[in-house]
């Protein structure tokens, strides 16, 4: 397998996400990607919201929220000794994340999965699927 360019992990700070981490730190070890670019995604919170909460406020909301979710990932490739980029985007999960793979020239997205199936993966939708739905790299599934 050739060498990519970046691999990004979308991270959300939970258990899962924490070892898809440690597999793209993997990956690296192993040599089969230059970069660990790490994303935390920020639902947007315009609409009614933003008419009685300014701007500043949203996007300060947004960078903190980001940053909790980024925390342990970035601390995870540190360990590894890996080092990471970290990115915080806002809107719906696949788009987002498909912007950064084409922004950054990723050639893989990694993220960690519940594994929902059946009822409970329909009314819970699924972040996997979106993200799946939108990038046109291969995306690995961790749970």
């Amino acid at each position: 397998m050739a060498k990519m360019k970046a691999i990004l992990v979308a991270v959300d700070g939970s258990g899962t996400s924490d070892r898809a981490v440690r597999h793209a730190c993997d990956l690296l070890d192993a040599g089969l990607a230059a970069e660990l670019h790490l994303l935390n995604v920020q639902p947007n919170l315009g609409g009614a919201i933003a008419t009685f909460v300014s701007k500043d406020q949203i996007d300060a909301h947004h960078r903190e929220e980001g940053q909790k979710g980024l925390a342990t990932a970035s601390e995870i490739a540190k360990k590894a000794g890996v080092a990471a980029k970290v990115h915080i985007g806002v809107g719906r999960q696949g788009e987002i994340v498909s912007d950064y793979v084409d922004k950054l020239g990723a050639g893989l997205v990694v993220l960690g999965t519940r594994g929902h199936t059946g009822l409970a993966g329909v009314l819970l939708g699924s972040v996997a699927q979106d993200v799946i739905a939108h990038v046109k790299v291969p995306v690995t599934l961790v749970k």
